[in-house]
């Protein structure tokens, strides 16, 4: 029996949470019934997808990812669900057609699941390359103002004026008087 440092084993325990919560997420996602319960799930796995970024040693994709789909692709969602007309009729599925689809994915997802297991268990995984960057996020904040400054700058613009956008439609209504 091979014995782990704390440290390995921390590390592991908090892999394994990152994947549980992008496994939870993604459940909450595509069995809730209710569009902002679904965006709530689409937020918390796309944080466990960043958190697996950076064990990835990429700090950058995981900043981004929570960037960008965290902060824009959730939000603008949560934007369109609340500029909706509320009397929207919900199309409602038969619930065994709903139940024969879920049990046809999750026996999908679980070929996936242990096709990819099996190849990570039997390959022979090999030390990192090295990078010529260390991705931290240091770098990442002198380069964003640096070199991107321009285009961080743009984004940010465009990101302001839709969101001033939505509050003004939110604000005058769907309707006019």
């Amino acid at each position: 029996m091979t014995s782990f440092p704390a440290s390995q084993m921390i590390v592991g325990a908090i892999f394994v949470v990152c994947i549980a919560t992008t496994v939870v997420g993604a459940l909450i996602a595509a069995l809730t019934a209710r569009i902002i319960r679904s965006v709530c799930g689409l937020m918390i796995c796309c944080i466990g997808l960043a958190g697996l970024y950076y064990f990835l040693h990429s700090p950058f994709l995981a900043l981004m990812e929570i960037l960008i789909y965290v902060g824009a692709v959730c939000v603008t969602i949560v934007f369109a669900v609340m500029l909706a007309e509320p009397d929207e009729a919900l199309r409602e599925e038969k619930r065994g057609a709903t139940l024969l689809w879920g049990g046809f994915a999750l026996v999908i997802s679980a070929a996936i699941f242990w096709g990819l297991w099996h190849l990570g268990a039997q390959h022979d995984w090999t030390e990192p390359v090295t990078r010529v960057g260390d991705g931290s996020v240091s770098a990442i904040g002198k380069s964003l103002l640096t070199t991107y400054s321009m285009a961080f700058e743009l984004i940010s613009l465009a990101l302001l004026i839709a969101i001033i956008g939505a509050l003004a439609v939110a604000r005058t209504g769907r309707t006019k008087p």
